[in-house]
Formats: structure tokens, C-alpha cells, sequence
């Protein structure tokens, strides 16, 4: 630094950027006379070129190097908020109490209630507890009384109650005519009513336990949406099962609107979740807490209908088959066929057909890329989809000159329920990288799960009298809609009807017509339950009549399932001979006789067992567990399923083993204790009141080995750039990873090993943590975390950078004085302030 001259009285403004680091020894500050023009002439003993200190300028460079913090962002400070209370309008407590960290409002009413009451004059007490008191959670409060009598014996009540001397958490003081309450650590079990008593007179007070400021640890993240897409905001903040409020363009959400928005909690996180975005969705969303905001936007966007494939003209044969194909880009879109200008309708020779294709595109900016950027696509983890594309998926990629925009697609055509799941689409060029999740899910046709083999009507036997109970399992998505029929005599079919209270024929009792819930007939004796998963048709007091084939059909908007089943009621003498039929079959059976093949009521009567589970699939391996997971079987019984057994044997071993004592419920197993190493064969049956069905068995054996996964960290976006805290502030710096076995994760500084307790790494199976408490300037510098498994490794660097205003000058004197000059010698400010270098 220059030496410089400066008119009396002494003026100095240092400035935080001209200031390096350290310096051994502080040199001489001259500064010119003429600061009325805040632009002075730099002299030096050396006769160096005359400069112009400009005071104004040097201020804001100076206030260029504050990094910017957003108000909202800020905890509050320490502010009485019972002073607060005191002057607020009753219209204002719940906005006080939510920006404060009071959770009981209607304790804080109670309590500001009793401090605005006028107390009445004591003689025991000089000088009573004021009506409240606040402390922060974990600090320690005192409350003190002054006496009339010095010598008078006090009681200390919480809540009514005497506290008694029990450790350090109560310490009772008398200091001549002072009696103090001392309580330690304090926790919002301390949050109470407090007294002191003396002989019959009593002071009272409330004690208010503060909970920290909620902050602000992940904020909001801007969406951009097309209309009907789903939208789900996710913040996280500090305190598990915080009290917080979203607003929309500033006027809070209310719960009285969960038909539009829907909000959720989960630990530490908060979402807000919007099933069907339309325009008037879009606008500023924020999360606030008694400690901060975060801010998102939501742009929804309409969809623009495209063509992708126009028709086209066709030559061929006559008898032949001529298919004409049209590709829009909206799948919800229904197209009109038309023909010389007339609408076609579908029959026997002409087909109309509505397949879905499902797109998803990924948009690179390509301006600053010298060469294109490399995409995949992957299906669940590590499925990569370019090995997969065929009739159903399909990859395509363009480039556009004039936006100089790189457009990806994955179309996937006539998707079928094996499709569900997540996807992930990952962008490299040579120097960055990025990637996204998203999960798609396939609607299924509806379908009827036979209580019996094969698709041909069985006979359902009742006795008169009794009642008669379909219940037939179904499924689809979206749910389906449920018809019943019953076929007349003559074989035609009357299909659904009016209402019960609609006109109609009274006396057509050979029939019943009604839809899944209404049924038109006289008598009442007919009614349908139907829910998601199954439909229930039920008559009370069967009759001769009820006898016949009755059709379900069941609809929804991919497509529909019909079955017939055939119902026989049967008198009592019918029954008695049944079981008497049944008694020989009995008393043959223990004679052995080889002439009686099956019992007739039991095939008429007896449930079978189920059938094999489907879909049996192995989820997940380890070194000593394999996880299965598998689909009911289409045909479950008439009493319903008990349940699972699962077990497994050796390769090339006829032993099976029970994985489990019993059945299980679930679809899903983790088979734990299995010899590493070891290729098992596992199988899966189902259970019912007439036994177990057949097993389902994986394909190949499974060998019990972790499967190896290549570590990979997933560095967020806001951790790419240089991470600014201040000193004091708390540094949490969250990364997930991959990989497995469990990968080991090294934390370095400078390439050193991080050394000290005040940094913290906390790791989990599926990510890592760095936390300071509160931040220093030394805390300043390039972190790198490291990812190792076996011989493979990943790797990613974060650099933080520690700031505060700096420190005021130190040791300021005059060492030279002449005429008007004088020569001003200044240290540098103490290690430890300003910026961080």
C-alpha cells in the first residue's frame, strides 16, 4: 500500500479488497488534505506518479464484496413476544405466534389473558415475578422474588404442583430478602405456570420455552409442466414435524382446499402436490417457517397437438387387407375416420383402432458444446434401453440449427403392464453431467380371476331357501365398471336397465337387469356390492326361479372381461340324498373299494385349492439374503387365500427348505441366513381352506453373492458451484450415492484427511453428510469426497468459502507530522475477518 497524505481532522476508510490476506509488516498511510472533494492527491517519499483516492468509489467496491442475503432466509431476532403481544390486536396473535414458534395458541391466549390483569398490592412481596418470561430451548432461566420479610419461608409450584430439589435441574437461592428459581435446560416440558408462595399470599407468572428458528435446509425447485401433469413441491427444513405454511403468489393455502391441493409431511420433509396441473395453476409457490421461505415458480404450459405421421396413400389388391395409420401427438385424442367426406362407422369388415404412444423427450442446449452430448436411457437401475428397442421403443434424436437445441426421445408404443416403473435418462458431454428420474405407469384392462379352471361356466349350488353369493375377484386401472346379467330361457340377453323406480314390467320375474350398484327388481331380494378389487352379488332366499346363467362383464377405458356362471338351486330332499350319496363314498373309501372315483356333493360343493403365484421375480441379492416379491395367482378359492409358504432348496438337491415358520400374507419375502456362495432354487405356493396349489419356481438358480454396483455420487446442482456461508451460520451438505457392497466414503480438505470435531461426516447406505455447526474462515476450502469399491472409485470436489465483514484496523498512529500533513501507520485487522482467499 502507498503512502499518502490527509488534512486534520484524521479520516480513514479501508477497504476490505485492497487488504491481502496477511502482511508481515503494516507500512505508512498517507492521505491528501482535500477530502471535501472526496478525491485526494496520493504523494510518497519516493516521488512516485500522483493517484486519486476516491472515497465514494472505494465505499462501494467495499459493499460489493457483502455477499447479498435474502432477508426471508434470516432466523428472526431475539424479540420479547410478549411485549409483542402486549400492543398486537387479537387479529394478529396467530400470524405473532406462528412467526415466533409457538405451537400453543390457545395456551398463549390463556397466558396473555392473565398479563394484561391488574394485579392487586402485596405485603408479603416487595417486588413479584413479572407476568411472563421467555427463554430458548436448552438455556436456563431465572426467576426471582424480592421479599417484605427476609426471613419468611417461600414454596416454588409448576402447575400447581411443589418442586422439590431433585439434581441440578431445580437450584433454589436466598440471598437476604432475593429468593431465586434457577431451572436448567430448559425443554418445552419447563413451558408452564410457575408461583411462589409466602404464608397465604401468592405471585404467578407464565415461563414460555422458544423452540429454534425452523430454517430452510433444501429449498423449493422451479417446475415446468404441461397441463394435466402432476406437480409435487418438496422442502426440506431443520426440525422433524415442523409447523409450516405454502402460499400461492402470497395468500396461504388453507386445508379446507385439499380437493385441489394435497400436503404431506415425512420427517424433515414437506411436499405440496398438485395431481392435475391446469393454467391457473402456474404462479409463485413458497414454504414458510418461523425461520424462513423458500420461493418456486410453476409454469404450466398447454399442449400444442402435432402430427407425426400423416395418412398415407395405399395401393392394394382387392380381397386384401388395407390399414391406414395416423400418429398425433396427444394419446387422449380420439380421431373421426372419414370416407369421400361421410363419417365411417366400425362393423364386421371396417376396424377402428386407438393404440397410445408415449413420448419422453430430454432438451441438451447445445451453444457452448463443441461436440453432442452422449444420452441414456436406462429402466429401473442399470437396464439400459438402447439394447431393448424394437416394436414397442423406439430412440430418436434431432438437432435444431436456429435454437441450437439437441432433442432426445424415447417413444414407447401400445405399452403393456411389464412397462411400469422408473426410468432415468442421463446426459455426459466431456465435462458435465446431469440426469432425471421419472416413473411411468400403465393402465391395465379389466379382469375377471375365475374361482375355477379354464374359462367355461361353472355350477354354483344352493340350496333353497339359503343365500346365494357370487363373489368374483376383478381388476383393472383405472377401476372397472361392473355389469350383471342373467340370460333368459330363450337365450337372449337383457342388458342393463333403468333404476329400480323406473317404469317397467312388473311381472318379467324370469329375469334381472340392473349395473354395478342399482338392480330392477320387485321383490328386493337382489343386491351388488362392488369395490376395486371384487364384485359381490348377492340374493337372500334363493328360489327356483334364480336358476341360470348369469353374465359379469366388466369395462373400463382399455378394454373390458366377461364371464358366465351357472346357478342351480336345489331342494332339501335333493341334499339329503347328496349326503347320503356322500356317507357311501365315506364308509367305500375306508373299505378301499376301488369302484367309487369321487364323492358327488364334494365336487359339487368342496372349494379347490388356488393356483400358482405369478410373476414370482428375485428383487434384490446380498451375501446372506435374496428378496423375492410375486403376484397372487388368477385363481385364488372359494374361502380365499391363507396365505404363502416360500422355500428353496440347493442346485441339483431334491430337499426343499421352509423360509419361513408359517404363512406369510404378503407378496414380498426377504429370506435371510443363507450360506454365501450358494446357487438356490426357490418356489412359491399359495394357500387356501382346501390346501396348498402348485408352486411357482424361478427359472434359474439364484446365486447368494451382493451383486456388484459401480459407486456413483449424484452431486446435486447447487453443490456444482462455490458454496457461500457465513461465519456462524451451519454447513449440512447432503450427497447421495450408489453402489454396492456398501461403498467406503473418504472426506478430504486440501487433500488432507479431515482432521478435528467441528466437522462431521455422517454417512448411510445411500448417502454421505458433511456438517460444521457453526462455520469459521478456516473452514474455507476445496473439499473432495471419494467413493470406493474394490478397485473402483468416484470422485467429486465442492469448494466452500467461509465470509465475514472484516475486522477493524489495528494499532493506527501518527508517525510524522509537517504543516498540514501528517503520516498515519496502520496494521492489518486481527486473522480471522473479512473474506475468505
Amino acid at each position: 500500500m502507498q503512502a499518502g497524505t490527509l488534512a486534520q481532522p484524521l479520516r480513514s476508510v479501508p477497504s476490505s479488497h485492497s487488504i491481502p490476506p496477511r502482511l508481515p509488516t503494516p507500512k505508512p498511510l498517507l492521505v491528501s488534505s482535500t477530502v471535501a472533494s472526496l478525491g485526494v492527491p496520493f504523494h510518497s517519499d519516493s516521488n512516485e506518479d500522483t493517484g486519486i483516492l476516491d472515497f465514494s468509489s472505494l465505499l462501494k467496491k467495499r459493499d460489493s464484496f457483502r455477499t447479498p442475503r435474502d432477508s426471508k432466509l434470516e432466523a428472526p431476532a431475539e424479540e420479547d413476544v410478549w411485549e409483542i403481544l402486549r400492543q398486537a390486536p387479537a387479529s394478529e396473535y396467530e400470524r405473532i405466534a406462528f412467526q415466533h414458534g409457538v405451537t400453543d395458541l390457545r395456551g398463549m391466549l390463556k397466558r396473555l389473558k392473565a398479563m394484561k390483569r391488574d394485579e392487586k398490592k402485596s405485603t408479603a412481596f416487595q417486588k413479584k415475578l413479572q407476568p411472563a418470561y421467555q427463554v430458548s430451548k436448552g438455556h436456563k432461566i431465572r426467576l426471582t422474588v424480592e421479599l417484605a420479610d427476609p426471613d419468611a419461608e417461600v414454596k416454588w409450584l409448576k402447575n400447581g404442583q411443589e418442586i422439590q430439589m431433585s439434581g441440578s435441574k431445580y437450584i433454589f437461592e436466598s440471598n437476604g430478602a432475593k429468593r431465586t428459581l434457577t431451572i436448567s435446560q430448559c425443554s418445552l416440558a419447563d413451558d408452564a405456570a410457575y408461583q411462589c408462595v409466602v404464608g397465604g399470599e401468592k405471585c404467578s407468572t407464565e415461563l414460555f420455552v422458544k423452540e429454534p428458528p425452523v430454517l430452510i435446509m433444501r429449498p423449493l425447485e422451479d417446475q415446468l409442466v404441461m397441463v394435466g401433469q402432476r406437480v409435487e413441491f418438496e422442502c426440506e427444513v431443520s426440525e422433524e414435524g415442523a409447523q409450516v405454511k405454502w402460499l400461492k403468489d402470497g395468500v396461504e393455502l388453507t386445508r379446507e382446499e385439499t380437493f385441489k391441493y394435497r400436503f404431506k409431511k415425512d420427517g424433515h420433509r414437506h411436499h405440496l402436490i398438485i395431481n392435475e396441473a391446469t393454467l391457473e395453476d402456474a404462479g409463485h409457490y413458497a414454504l414458510r417457517t418461523s425461520g424462513g421461505q423458500s420461493l418456486a415458480e410453476l409454469i404450466v404450459q398447454e399442449k400444442k397437438l402435432e402430427v407425426y405421421q400423416s395418412i398415407a396413400d395405399l395401393t392394394v389388391g382387392a380381397k386384401d387387407q388395407a390399414v391406414f395409420k395416423c400418429e398425433v401427438s396427444d394419446e387422449n385424442v380420439r380421431g373421426v375416420w372419414l370416407k369421400n367426406g361421410k363419417e365411417l362407422v366400425p362393423d364386421s369388415r371396417i376396424k377402428v383402432s386407438h393404440i397410445g404412444r408415449i413420448t419422453f423427450s430430454a432438451r441438451v442446449a447445445g451453444a457452448s458444446l463443441l461436440k453432442p452430448p452422449i444420452v441414456k436411457w436406462f429402466k429401473g437401475k442399470w437396464v439400459d434401453l438402447s439394447s431393448k428397442v424394437g416394436q414397442h421403443l423406439q430412440l430418436h434424436d434431432s438437432y435444431d440449427r436456429a435454437s441450437k437445441v439437441y432433442l432426445f426421445e424415447l417413444h414407447i408404443t401400445d405399452a403393456q403392464a411389464t412397462f411400469a416403473g422408473g426410468y432415468r435418462c442421463e446426459v455426459s458431454t466431456k465435462d458435465k453431467f446431469d440426469s432425471c428420474n421419472f416413473n411411468l405407469t400403465v393402465h391395465e384392462p379389466p379382469k375377471i380371476h375365475l374361482d375355477c379352471p379354464g374359462r367355461t361356466p361353472d355350477t354354483i349350488v344352493v340350496v333353497a331357501g339359503n343365500k346365494l353369493r357370487l363373489d368374483v375377484p376383478i381388476s383393472g386401472d383405472p377401476a372397472p365398471t361392473v355389469i350383471w346379467q342373467k340370460t333368459i330361457t330363450q337365450g337372449k340377453k337383457v342388458p342393463a336397465g333403468p333404476a329400480p323406480d323406473a317404469p317397467g314390467d312388473a311381472g318379467a320375474n324370469d329375469e334381472w337387469v340392473f349395473d354395478k350398484k342399482l338392480l330392477c327388481e320387485t321383490e328386493g331380494r337382489v343386491r351388488v356390492e362392488t369395490t376395486k378389487d371384487r364384485s359381490i352379488f348377492t340374493v337372500e332366499g334363493a328360489e327356483k326361479e334364480d336358476e341360470g346363467v348369469y353374465t359379469v362383464t366388466v369395462k373400463n377405458p382399455v378394454g373390458e372381461d366377461q364371464v358366465n356362471l351357472t346357478v342351480k338351486v336345489i331342494g332339501k330332499a335333493y341334499l339329503e340324498t347328496c349326503l347320503l350319496m356322500e356317507l357311501k363314498y365315506l364308509k367305500a373309501s375306508l373299505r378301499e373299494a376301488p369302484y367309487v372315483t369321487q364323492p358327488p356333493l364334494r365336487s359339487l360343493l368342496c372349494p379347490g385349492p388356488p393356483s400358482e403365484p405369478t410373476h414370482l421375480a428375485v428383487e434384490d441379492i446380498s451375501d446372506t439374503t435374496v428378496t423375492l416379491k410375486w403376484r397372487p395367482p388368477e385363481r385364488e378359492g372359494a374361502g380365499g387365500l391363507d396365505g404363502y409358504s416360500v422355500e428353496y432348496c440347493q442346485e441339483g438337491s431334491s430337499e426343499w427348505v421352509a423360509a419361513l415358520q408359517g404363512l406369510t400374507e404378503r407378496t414380498s419375502m426377504l429370506v435371510k441366513d443363507l450360506p454365501t456362495g450358494a446357487r438356490l432354487l426357490f418356489r412359491v405356493r399359495a394357500h387356501n381352506v382346501a390346501g396348498p396349489g402348485a408352486p411357482i419356481t424361478t427359472k434359474e438358480p439364484v446365486t447368494v453373492q451382493e451383486i456388484l454396483q459401480r459407486p456413483r455420487l449424484q452431486l446435486p446442482r447447487h453443490l456444482r458451484q462455490t458454496i457461500l456461508k457465513r461465519v456462524g451460520e451451519p454447513v449440512n451438505l447432503l450427497i447421495p450415492f450408489q453402489g454396492k457392497p456398501r461403498p467406503q466414503v473418504t472426506w478430504t480438505k486440501e487433500g488432507q484427511p479431515l482432521a478435528g470435531e467441528e466437522v462431521s461426516i455422517r454417512n448411510s447406505p445411500t448417502d454421505t453428510i458433511l456438517f460444521i455447526r457453526a462455520a469459521r474462515r478456516a473452514h474455507s476450502g476445496t473439499y473432495q469426497v471419494t467413493l470406493r469399491i474394490e478397485s473402483m472409485e468416484d470422485k467429486a470436489t465442492l469448494v466452500l468459502q467461509i465470509v465475514d465483514k472484516p475486522s477493524p484496523p489495528q494499532d493506527i498512529r501518527v508517525t510524522e507530522a509537517w504543516g498540514f500533513n501528517n503520516v498515519l501507520t496502520t496494521g492489518w485487522p486481527s486473522e480471522g475477518s473479512g473474506p475468505s482467499h
